[in-house]
């Protein structure tokens, strides 16, 4: 009796190693297997702060990401990273396994946005490429630019941030406030300026305010690079003789109508950004000018200009007397009717 006792013991025995091998093979299969979401292309995944290992298992399994939770679990449990997980937000890759995107959670290689401001950009702009892109309310990036106190952390002495973000293209995750990303682009701009270009400012009677803000006309009036310190010459030749600047784009900056056209009600609009009632610089930049454009202001090419028009939607034509002026814009708006 005992015999048959001691062998049933055994056969019971070798059944749930069988069962628990068979269980391990399976678990092992879920974990080393891609999800069929994510056989079909990446995920995106959220990964809330203070979320513990089963709400993150959870949440992983309910979007795709994983096929088990419990392989999810006793995964990172063997690994020994139950409690250091990165919250954020997660581009899980086509064709990751549970392994990979442990690993990934892990590391903490969460999404990277690519925010491009490009050169002639405003922080209008930005803030509602931000927003698109769920990384800011753009309400809260217009605030924060105008914001007295923030400009002061950064040691700004002007109205806004307006001209004081370097156009580049910025690598921002979900859950960077907007002064961390501001604080990221002026930064950038003091790094690609350095001491060298506030010297020449200096050399030439303007503070890095007033560069930006010539810079910044200039990358708004240009489109070919080539013509950039044409431009400029036009602007500190009627400069030196205190003739307003009459730049389009800074009465569309105080109207409201970046990059679309004027009336000539706009032109007489009683604004202090308004070069063509106000003479000399405006209060401040119109937009984020790029090296290029701040070169340019710094050395504006050796000509007599004092008025340009565009000849067509690149090229302008360049004149040293109004008589000439006027019959450029003359010979160029009949050719536009044509």
């Amino acid at each position: 009796m005992l015999h048959w006792e001691i062998m049933g013991l055994r056969a019971a025995f070798a059944l749930l190693m069988l069962v628990g091998v068979a269980a391990a093979a399976f678990l092992g299969y879920q974990v080393a297997t891609p999800a069929d979401a994510l056989q079909a292309g990446p995920l995106v995944v959220d990964v809330p702060a203070h979320d513990g290992l089963l709400e993150i298992a959870g949440r992983l399994h309910e979007a795709g990401g994983i096929r088990s939770r419990a392989g999810f679990v006793v995964l990172a449990g063997l690994r020994g990273t139950t409690k250091r997980l990165k919250a954020g937000e997660y581009e899980l890759d086509r064709g990751a396994s549970t392994i990979d995107v442990l690993a990934q959670l892990e590391a903490g290689r969460v999404k990277q946005h690519m925010i491009l401001q490009p050169e002639g950009a405003t922080i209008a702009e930005l803030a509602h490429a931000l927003e698109a892109e769920r990384l800011a309310s753009g309400d809260a990036v217009r605030r924060l630019a105008n914001d007295p106190a923030f400009l002061s952390t950064l040691g700004i002495e002007a109205p806004s941030l307006e001209g004081y973000l370097f156009p580049d293209t910025y690598q921002f995750v979900r859950g960077m406030s907007p002064e961390e990303m501001l604080t990221r682009m002026v930064q950038r701009l003091r790094a690609k300026m350095g001491p060298d270009i506030t010297a020449r400012a200096a050399a030439r009677g303007l503070t890095v305010h007033q560069l930006l803000t010539l810079a910044s006309i200039i990358e708004r009036e240009a489109v070919e690079r080539d013509e950039m310190r044409k431009i400029s010459a036009v602007f500190w030749n009627r400069l030196a003789l205190k003739m307003p600047l009459q730049a389009d784009p800074t009465v569309q900056y105080a109207t409201g109508k970046e990059r679309r056209a004027l009336t000539r009600a706009d032109l007489r609009i009683d604004h202090p950004y308004n070069t063509y009632r106000y003479p000399g610089l405006p209060p401040g930049p119109i937009a984020s000018p790029g090296l290029a454009a701040i070169e340019a202001a710094l050395d504006p090419a050796p000509v007599k200009y004092l008025y340009f028009v565009a000849e067509d939607d690149t090229h302008h034509h360049f004149s040293s007397t109004i008589a000439e002026h006027n019959a450029a814009v003359a010979r160029y708006r009949l050719a536009r009717t044509r």
